[in-house]
């Protein structure tokens, strides 16, 4: 199979580093016209002009902040305003804070539900029009393996995938008439920097070393290894693809087989 994504507009949220950063990088090359958007409009100018256009693709960015959803809703409009289509769209965000969910805070629920859900929901709402006037439409929602067995020592986290798990899933079941697909990407242990806090705060309450925190983690991966961002990223390309078309309101774990169920 060749994924061939020439003449379909991405937006790929989150996308100045990490998981968000390699999939803007992927489709690009398949060939999509990518919107990165994130709150960095500084590093968001450097990274658009890094992406592929070998096939004419023409790229550019919104700024938002995630945890503010009335700036999505406003930069998304925008483009509504041009009446633009985006044939994909990639709701990503970086996750809560490690913590016990006993210990949370009420605030922190408002503020995750708030990145995620609500500011994923602006969004949906935005583009979903266009993709049933275009008879094409996929939302690849990038959660965590969470939604199938919650993570310890992640409560917020748990709790807000779980919902985003439960939204997507009712998404798939109404759009799918309109040829929208809704899918969700679940990564496991990724090397990224938020990879990287979870290791140091796990490392400091615990008070072991990073190397043995890190070890302890990868013991428990089948494959023996943390994934790579662009692994994901290959993941939502399929998903983005026509090949696609027939797969809708599932998880698809990329976790080297650490989840301990189907």
């Amino acid at each position: 199979m060749n994924i061939n994504l020439k003449d379909k507009n991405a937006l790929v949220c989150g996308s100045t580093k990490g998981i968000g950063y390699a999939i803007a990088m992927q489709l690009a090359k398949c060939g999509a016209n990518v919107t990165l958007m994130a709150r960095n409009g500084e590093l968001l100018k450097r990274i658009v002009r890094d992406l592929d256009t070998s096939m004419g693709q023409k790229h550019d960015f919104l700024v938002a902040d995630f945890a503010v959803p009335a700036q999505v809703k406003e930069a998304i409009e925008q483009k509504a305003q041009v009446h633009y289509i985006y044939h994909i769209l990639v709701n990503n965000s970086g996750g809560p804070a490690a913590g016990l969910a006993i210990d949370a805070k009420e605030e922190e629920f408002l503020n995750a539900f708030n990145s995620h859900v609500i500011s994923s929901h602006h969004l949906v709402q935005s583009v979903y029009t266009g993709m049933k006037q275009a008879g094409y439409g996929r939302i690849i929602n990038i959660i965590s393996t969470s939604v199938k067995i919650p993570l310890r020592g992640l409560g917020v986290s748990n709790t807000i995938r779980g919902a985003m798990g439960n939204y997507s899933k009712t998404l798939a079941n109404e759009l799918a008439p309109f040829k929208i697909t809704v899918n969700n990407v679940l990564p496991g242990a990724t090397a990224t920097d938020r990879l990287k806090q979870i290791i140091d705060n796990k490392a400091q309450k615990q008070q072991h070393s990073i190397d043995e925190v890190s070890n302890e983690m990868i013991s428990e991966i089948p494959m023996g290894r943390f994934a790579e961002p662009n692994e994901i990223a290959f993941a939502v390309a399929f998903l983005a693809s026509e090949f696609a078309a027939y797969i809708t309101g599932i998880n698809v774990p990329v976790d080297g087989g650490r989840t301990g169920n189907l």
